[in-house]
């Protein structure tokens, strides 16, 4: 039995396009193998897909779009021959974006969404003939903006201040919420590199009713063309809790929330997709009737929640 598995230079394996991406190719086998060359190619594609959402019937059966390619290129590693019994390692250097090479698209950085998904995977192929299956193996690496693409300099945080009330509400509430009112203040970075968090401050400066917990959403807007339609789908990435039970009012509380790596992304803006996000802030206010939906979508809008959004633009910066 033979295993073949690609170790790149880099552990976390983060790379920029105009870099060159190193590693070996290894090999173990229990006997020696015959074969008919060994290639290392690399593909990286925008992958867009239709899941629903805003999509309408029509959209929905055809659900995935063709992928947009950004890169598609292969070199030998060893040509045709044998390869010993034991482990062999074989080095491997290739550039993504070589100087003056014309690229068939623009160079995203790697992103993993619903609908929008953007990839460049390695794959390792060992022809053997007709009479022997192939060895291949498959690993992703993470791109990331060149540094002539980034910002040079850190960006100050553009902070956008909120209030939230019983009168901001374009939903129903409990008319003992309606009624009694609340206000919660605060403000919150709404321009934010991808090597920070999203900060800022919130506070509860009056609720008549009891405050069951705070909680800030990270919302994905993502947006595929579509023939001569633009379906839009808004999904959740994850949730911060910056308060848990009643809060002190008056009392300034921060808001820290750390992005994932590999579901962000700088915000995108092209023809086909575009790749946007959103910070959703969410009060829950204690209510018995909260208790038989605990497993709503935090989005929905319910009876005994107060909510405030935020759209939230995320850039790279070196």
């Amino acid at each position: 039995m033979s295993k073949i598995v690609l170790k790149f230079s880099r552990s976390n394996r983060i790379y920029r396009p105009s870099e060159a991406v190193e590693g070996k190719i290894v090999i173990n086998s229990l006997s020696s193998i015959s074969h008919h060359g060994i290639r290392l190619s690399v593909n990286a594609s925008v992958s867009l897909q239709v899941r629903g959402g805003s999509a309408g019937v029509i959209e929905s059966f055809y659900g995935a779009v063709k992928p947009i390619t950004i890169v598609n290129k292969s070199i030998e590693v060893k040509p045709s021959g044998k390869i010993g019994s034991g482990t062999t390692e074989l080095p491997f250097t290739i550039v993504l974006k070589q100087t003056g090479e014309k690229s068939l698209g623009r160079f995203y950085e790697t992103y993993h969404g619903t609908d929008v998904s953007i990839q460049y995977l390695f794959t390792v192929d060992i022809a053997r003939g007709y009479l022997y299956k192939s060895l291949s193996a498959t690993m992703e690496v993470i791109v990331e903006s060149d540094k002539a693409d980034v910002l040079e300099r850190p960006i100050s945080p553009e902070m956008a201040i909120f209030y939230i009330t019983q009168d901001t509400q374009r939903h129903p509430l409990l008319p003992e919420i309606k009624s009694g009112g609340f206000r919660v203040t605060g403000r919150i970075s709404t321009l934010c590199s991808l090597l920070d968090p999203i900060s800022g401050e919130l506070t509860v400066e009056t609720s008549a009713v009891p405050i069951s917990s705070i909680d800030i959403h990270l919302l994905r807007v993502e947006s595929v063309l579509v023939g001569e339609k633009i379906v839009t789908e808004t999904s959740l990435i994850q949730t911060t809790q910056i308060a848990d039970g009643d809060v002190c009012r008056n009392l300034t509380l921060p808001i820290y929330v750390i992005l994932p790596r590999l579901l962000t992304c700088p915000s995108v803006f092209a023809g086909p997709f575009s790749i946007e996000f959103k910070v959703f802030i969410v009060i829950s206010f204690q209510s018995e009737l909260s208790k038989l939906h605990k497993k709503s979508d935090p989005r929905t809008p319910r009876l005994w929640l107060a909510m405030e959004t935020l759209l939230l633009e995320l850039v790279r910066t070196r």
